[in-house]
């Protein structure tokens, strides 16, 4: 409970402290973008995770794509995928991802996984399409290869694309509605092919390009604002 209280960049402080020398231990040392900060300035990392499940107690991160912003630029050199060594077989979640088993042979250890993302999130604010999952299999996989949990800032398209319907809580929507193609395809962007997480990263991305043009009506919104 205590820690949880903690002022984030108190928070951050002490955990820089505990995690081991290394990319954790410099992410937690960089500061963060200020609420006030405006989108034509703000640094994102577009971030998509392809997992073997929804459970991060149980279920394992098989892949990890991200892209970095610039402000309202996608910096498509920073574009990155990753496949992680596999800690158990993908079993039927490979119908989804198209993932397999021999494919995650080729892949670096988890551990250096969290490194990547840490060294490319480092001063930027995490961005997903329903957010939860990146930051709940993150921040566990932190714990497991680093004794630390892996707080981050976050702006999610899911929720934005909420705003842009003009639904207070997305119940109120069809079933479907705040699906990133769904997203996308309303906000007129093209279909891209789903669940492979560097494709999916980059039309995150798109879309909260396209999202942040609507929802601004052209003037001036903070990362506070993107977050409320």
């Amino acid at each position: 409970m205590i820690r949880s209280l903690l002022r984030p960049d108190r928070r951050r402080s002490r955990l820089a402290e505990q995690a081991p020398p290394g990319p954790v231990r410099d992410y937690f040392a960089v500061p963060l973008p200020g609420s006030r900060t405006v989108a034509d300035d703000l640094r994102l990392l577009a971030v998509d995770i392809e997992t073997t499940g929804l459970d991060p107690r149980r279920d394992h991160i098989l892949s990890v794509g991200f892209v970095p912003l610039d402000g309202l630029v996608i910096d498509l050199s920073g574009g990155t995928h990753l496949l992680c060594r596999a800690e158990a077989e993908v079993g039927q979640s490979a119908v989804v991802h198209g993932i397999t088993d021999d494919a995650l042979t080729a892949g670096v250890p988890l551990s250096e996984v969290v490194e990547r993302v840490a060294a490319a999130l480092a001063g930027r604010v995490l961005l997903a399409h329903h957010a939860a999952i990146e930051t709940e299999f993150l921040s566990a996989a932190c714990r497991a290869t680093h004794g630390v949990p892996f707080p981050v800032e976050v702006v999610d398209t899911m929720e934005l694309q909420a705003r842009v319907l003009r639904s207070h809580t997305g119940a109120d929507l069809p079933p479907g509605a705040l699906r990133l193609a769904t997203a996308r395809a309303h906000l007129g962007l093209p279909r891209y092919g789903a669940h492979e997480a560097l494709t999916d990263a980059l039309a995150c991305a798109e879309l909260y390009l396209a999202q942040v043009a609507r929802l601004s009506g052209g003037r001036p919104v903070t990362l506070k604002a993107l977050q409320r």
